[in-house]
């Protein structure tokens, strides 16, 4: 789930900076700069791990700042495709069950990923498994907010999500004003996800937890029952032996 990624950089260390050691000043403002941020085809950087190494400082002109190359190594949240993770529901739409794990929740399971057959309650507002029964009948499980549930890594998802302008395609229409271009633009930009998880539920042992603590509990009930059926007690005899009828 998590994966140790070498990068390098030109780190920039104020002025106001220089009364610390150059280690601490550049591990600050790394972490400053990438915690919580994602890199693109990289992942969501969580925390810097180590130094590798620290090249020459140099000062630029008309710059007071330092800045020094840097190649270091940083914690990154990237799970492999078809790594399993438990997280908890976050909302439910048409577009399928969002999950999140807590420090991170763009993580989708569309409904073709979804046990089958399944449909969307729009009074609950929840995805619902009709769990077909032995009898033909079926059975309602619910996929409610805050539920803990277990799922599969399916596909990742990168976008470029730094400012690009307007689409090519879009030319300036007559009494269209070209703020209301950029504005539409900007828009756009606001609504990418940079790393979004495409996930899955749709194998067994998958989905929510409690399903199939239900189911477990149930076999273990049948299996105790069958057991005292099968359990017959007979009295032994003086020798110790058990008896039996001829």
């Amino acid at each position: 789930m998590f994966v140790l990624a070498e990068l390098k950089d030109t780190v920039r260390i104020s002025p106001d900076q220089f009364n610390l050691k150059l280690l601490e000043a550049v591990r600050d403002e790394i972490n400053r700069k990438l915690a919580n941020k994602v890199l693109l085809n990289v992942g969501l950087c969580i925390a810097l791990k180590d130094v590798v190494s620290l090249k020459d400082s140099f000062i630029l002109p008309g710059d007071g700042a330092s800045h020094t190359e840097v190649v270091f190594r940083y914690i990154v949240f990237r799970p492999p495709v078809g790594n399993v993770l438990t997280g908890k529901i976050r909302s439910c739409s048409h577009e399928g069950v969002h999950v999140t794990l807590g420090f991170f929740d763009d993580i989708l399971i569309p409904p073709t990923a979804l046990q089958h057959p399944s449909r969307f309650d729009e009074t609950e507002r929840a995805w619902v498994w009709e769990y077909p029964l032995d009898d033909g009948g079926k059975h309602d499980l619910f996929m409610d907010i805050g539920e803990p549930i277990k799922f599969r890594v399916s596909r990742e998802i990168f976008e470029e999500s730094s400012p690009i302008g307007p689409p090519k395609n879009e030319a300036l229409q007559p009494g269209t004003s070209a703020q209301g271009c950029t504005s539409t633009a900007q828009q756009s930009n606001e609504a990418r996800t940079p790393y979004k998880i495409i996930a899955a539920i749709n194998e067994s042992g998958l989905g929510v937890l409690s399903w199939w603590d239900q189911q477990q509990q149930a076999e273990e009930t049948n299996n105790e029952e069958e057991a005292e059926e099968n359990n017959v007690d007979y009295d032994n005899d003086e020798n110790g032996e058990g008896a039996y009828e001829e």
